[in-house]
């Protein structure tokens, strides 16, 4: 997936180039008192787009912000609420956990020893 991405970059940035240098030409654009402004038209078509996304982008990240905040605290009051409402324990009314008695243990019987005959012939 990372390889896609580097990807899609690259060609992104590949045809940005390649617009810039099929598009260089001088813009004139008419200001305010008369002026008048030459700017290259790849530099226009950057400066158009970075106006319109710096404060979208900038609008995402604050709702995006104010939202985590709103969940933090969601989770905080949740959080007192369960605290509030647990079930509470009292020591000196539990019962006492007893364990089972031990049963006694078994002896467990020795191996019986089995003598082992020499087979003749073998000193």
């Amino acid at each position: 997936m990372q390889f896609l991405k580097i990807l899609f970059w690259c060609l992104l940035a590949f045809v940005a180039a390649v617009f810039t240098f099929g598009n260089w030409t001088t813009v004139s654009l008419q200001l305010f008192g008369g002026l008048v402004a030459e700017v290259n038209l790849p530099l226009l078509l950057l400066v158009t787009f970075l106006l319109g996304f710096v404060p979208t982008l900038a609008y995402q990240h604050w709702v995006r912000w104010r939202l985590r905040q709103r969940l933090t605290a969601a989770e905080r009051a949740l959080e007192t609420e369960r605290a509030l409402y647990a079930p509470r324990v009292d020591p000196a009314t539990e019962p006492e956990v007893v364990p089972p008695p031990a049963s006694p243990p078994t002896p467990v019987p020795a191996p019986a020893t089995v003598p082992t005959a020499v087979p003749p012939g073998v000193a």
